[in-house]
Formats: structure tokens, sequence, C-alpha cells
């Protein structure tokens, strides 16, 4: 089995965590990656675009003028979409573009995620992240004194504090540890998990 180092806040090595070979060196599976990642950015997709069909633009339904001896092409509504403000023709509608991956395909992708950044060594534990308070520029502190200039940072929804001091500082992301995608482990440089938040994450394959 292989091991991660645990470091403090201070960036010093105090301990090793075991890390699963069955997630760690899980064979990286691209369609998977790709299945994920497609599924995650649909679902983020509000579906709230709109156009209005003919029967929905604002305007008269009189035949603009006969149908034959004007010497005009036919003509039956100055709401048809080929009129300047008519309707649109086939355009979008509110939608869902929600769907859902069987839950044994998410996991092996979230593996494979894992295990990219493990061979990669982008992945980092700490033994805790504790802030007295929210303030941004305690995050950045941490930040740089890890030298992280983007990073996934991961850890339990009860240290609010940590989600506070990071929240606005670009490219960097606070999650819990139930709320880890495939997404956002690829879209980040680095991976940095608390030690709690790992071995919950840890616990959670398991089940």
């Amino acid at each position: 089995m292989s091991k991660i180092k645990v470091i403090d806040q201070s960036g010093k090595g105090i301990s090793e965590i075991n890390a699963p070979k069955e997630i760690f060196a899980y064979p990286v599976k691209e369609h998977l990656l790709y299945e994920a990642v497609v599924n995650y950015r649909a679902n983020q997709r509000q579906g709230s675009a709109s156009t209005k069909t003919r029967g929905e633009v604002r305007g008269s339904g009189r035949k603009p003028w006969r149908q034959k001896g004007t010497g005009r092409a036919r003509a039956g509504s100055i709401r048809s979409p080929i009129w300047r403000k008519g309707g649109t023709t086939f355009g979008p509608k509110p939608r869902s573009y929600y769907y859902s991956l069987p839950k044994k395909a998410k996991r092996n992708a979230l593996r494979s995620a894992l295990s990219i950044k493990f061979a990669e060594k982008q992945i980092l534990v700490l033994k805790a992240l504790d802030f007295k308070e929210p303030k941004t520029k305690e995050g950045a502190k941490l930040l740089e004194i890890l030298k992280l200039d983007s990073a996934l940072i991961v850890d339990q929804h009860e240290n609010k504090n940590l989600f506070l001091s990071l929240r606005n500082i670009p490219k960097i992301k606070a999650v819990d540890y139930n709320q880890v995608n495939v997404y956002d482990v690829l879209n980040y440089k680095w991976l940095v998990f608390t030690q709690n938040a790992f071995e919950s994450l840890m616990e959670k394959f398991k089940l």
C-alpha cells in the first residue's frame, strides 16, 4: 500500500497516511472521465434560454395584403419567422439538462481522477486547517506558505472559517468531502485534503 505524507500548516511533514491501492493505483479510464465531466457540466446548466414563437410575438393576426394581384410574395402574417421582428423557428425553450450517471460509473471516474493526481504527485494531506477567524488574508497566507496557485481544498463543512477564508481567492475552491467530483479534481492543479476529510472520503469508497 502506498503512503501520502501528512503535513502541518507550515508545510512540515509530521506523519504518513495510507493511500489505498484500489483507489490511487486505479487504471485511468478516459471514457469515464469524459462522461463524468460532461455530466457535471450539463447538470450545472440553468436551461433558462427562451425565444418566442410566431404565436407569442407581438403583432396582428390580420393578413397583410390580399393573396393575389399585388405582385408581392404571398404573406399570411407579420409574425412569420421570415419577417423582421417575427417569431423564431425551433428556438430554445426553458428545459432541464439534468441527467444522472450510474453510481458505479461516477465512483470509478473519481477513482481515475484521484489516480491521475496521485501519479502526478499533486495531492497534499494536511493534519488540519484551523483558522481562528474567517479572513481572506489568512487563507492567502496559507496558500503562499504551501505554494499553491490553483487548488481544490477538501475538508468537512463544519469548518466554516476555512470556506469563508478561501471563497474570494481566484483559482481556489474549498468543498466538503461529500462534494468532491471529477470535474473539480481535474480542473485544479493541486488536490488538498485535511486528514479527517481524506479518511472520510476513503470510508465513503468502502460503502
